[in-house]
C-alpha cells in the first residue's frame, strides 16, 4: 500500500510561518516529525501532497493503491490501524475531522469536497492534531511520551555514566551519545537522548525532554520540560516547554519559553522571550488567515520563529511574537510582535532583507553543519519571499 500525507489549505495557513518551508507533516512534535510517526506506525515510507513550490524537495509518489492521510493528525495505534484498513471509496473520520481516505484514482489536491460521495467510517478515538504553531509546544509532552515508547520498545538504553545524577526510570540514551556530570529528573516524565548527542557538564534537566541526533546541550543549561531540541540543534541558558525543529541554536544564556523555532534559526546571547503578559491575560498571536491578532486560549505563549531567522545579542521578544522566515532582528528595545519574513531591523524599524544578502548568510550557516544550500532550498525561499511581500509594509 502507498501512503501520502496531505496538507489542507486551512492547516497550511494556520501553521504559518512554519509551513512556508515544509509540508505540515514535516513539523516536529515530541521526538519525531509527524511523518516519522506515521512511517513507524505504518511500517512504510510515506510521501507528501503539498504546495507545488515545495514538491521538488517534498515529492508526491502516486500509485494505484494509495491511502491519503491528513498531515496534521498526530497518530496513535488505533487511528493508524483504522487508516491502514480502509477500503476503496472509504473515508475515515473521528467526529467531524477527516483523518484519511482511499480513492479510486489519483488526487492532486484536497478540499472539503474531496471525499463527497465516499463511505464514511467513524471511530471513537482521542484525536490530537496541530492547527496552529502553539499546538506544537502545547502537545509536546504527550508526544514525547508516545514517541519514547514507540522508539524504545523492546530496546535497552546505552549505559549512562555514574557521574550523572539520575532521578526516575524513563531515560533512554542512544548509541554514541555522551553525558557526564549532568542532573536529570525523569520522575513522572520521559527523557530521550539521541544518537551521537552531547550533554555537557553541569546541565540540569527536568523532563520530559528530547534531544535529537547530533544535538548538544551546553554547560550549565537549565531545561524545563516538555522541551525538544531537534537533530543538530545546540541549546543553553534557560529553556521551558519549547521545540526546536532541527539545526537551530539557542546556545547562550537567556530565556526561551513556550516557543517554537523552525530550522536554521539562531538566538543571540542573553536574548529573552516573554511567555506571560504582565496582566496575566490570554495571549493573542498574529494569525495569517485573518491578517490580525487571534486568541490562543493560552496564558503562556512565547516566540514562534520561521526557518533561517536570527536575532542578535540582548534581543527582547514580547509575549506571543511571531517572526517569519529569514528575518534578522537586532538592537535594543522590544521589536514589534509580528515580524514579516525577510525583514531586517528591530525596535527602531525594519527594512526588507534582500534575497542575495539572505542567501549569502544561509549558505555559510548550512556549510558549518556540512549541509548544502542548494537550488531546491533557494527556490523555496524565493517563493516565500514573493508570497510574503504583502506583509512587508515598511
Amino acid at each position: 500500500m502507498n501512503y501520502i500525507l496531505f496538507d489542507t489549505q486551512k492547516s497550511r495557513i494556520g501553521l504559518l510561518p512554519l509551513s512556508y518551508t515544509r509540508p505540515v507533516s514535516e513539523m516536529r512534535v515530541g521526538i519525531l516529525t509527524i511523518k516519522e510517526k506515521w512511517d513507524r506506525y505504518l511500517k512504510t515510507e510515506s510521501a507528501y501532497l503539498t504546495e507545488p513550490y515545495l514538491r521538488k524537495k517534498f515529492p508526491a509518489v502516486f500509485a494505484q493503491n494509495t491511502i491519503y492521510i491528513n498531515g496534521n493528525v498526530l497518530p496513535e495505534s488505533e487511528i493508524a490501524e483504522a487508516a491502514a484498513g480502509l477500503k476503496t471509496g472509504q473515508a475515515l473520520f473521528v467526529g467531524e475531522q477527516l483523518i484519511a481516505f482511499y480513492p479510486e484514482k489519483e488526487i492532486h489536491s484536497v478540499d472539503e469536497n474531496t471525499v463527497a460521495g465516499f463511505d464514511k467510517v467513524y471511530i471513537q478515538s482521542t484525536l490530537s492534531q496541530i492547527n496552529y504553531p502553539w499546538d506544537i509546544f502545547r502537545l509536546n509532552g504527550q508526544e514525547i511520551e508516545k514517541d519514547y515508547k514507540l522508539l524504545t520498545q523492546a530496546r535497552t538504553s546505552a549505559p549512562i555514566s555514574s557521574t550523572n545524577r539520575i532521578i526516575g526510570e524513563h531515560i533512554f540514551m542512544e548509541k554514541g551519545a555522551e553525558m557526564e556530570f549532568a542532573t536529570i529528573n525523569a520522575k513522572d516524565a520521559y527523557v530521550y537522548i539521541g544518537k551521537n548527542a552531547l550533554i555537557m557538564e553541569g546541565v540540569l534537566i527536568r523532563g520530559s525532554f528530547a534531544l535529537g541526533e547530533n544535538a548538544t546541550v551546553k554547560m550549565g543549561a537549565k531545561i524545563y520540560g516538555p522541551t525538544t531540541a531537534g537533530p543538530g540543534s545546540k541549546i543553553g541558558g534557560e529553556i521551558n516547554n519549547s521545540v526546536l525543529f532541527a539545526n537551530s541554536n539557542k546556545g547562550h544564556d537567556g530565556f526561551l519559553g513556550n516557543s517554537v523555532l523552525g530550522e536554521w534559526c539562531n538566538i543571540g546571547a542573553n536574548s529573552d522571550t516573554s511567555n506571560l503578559k504582565n496582566n496575566y491575560a490570554e495571549v493573542r498571536v498574529w494569525n495569517y488567515s485573518t491578517n490580525g491578532f487571534a486568541r490562543t486560549g493560552l496564558q503562556f505563549c512565547g516566540l514562534i520563529m520561521g526557518d533561517h531567522s536570527k536575532c542578535g545579542i540582548n534581543t527582547m521578544f514580547n509575549t506571543g511574537t511571531v517572526v517569519g522566515v529569514n528575518a534578522n532582528i537586532y538592537g535594543a528595545g522590544f521589536p514589534r510582535n509580528f515580524i514579516p519574513s525577510f525583514s531586517w531591523g528591530g525596535a527602531l524599524g525594519f527594512k526588507e532583507y534582500k534575497l542575495n544578502k539572505a542567501f549569502e548568510v544561509n549558505e555559510v550557516v548550512m556549510k558549518r553543519r556540512n549541509k548544502i544550500f542548494d537550488e531546491k532550498e533557494r527556490n523555496i525561499l524565493k517563493e516565500v519571499f514573493e508570497i510574503s511581500q504583502k506583509y512587508r509594509r515598511f
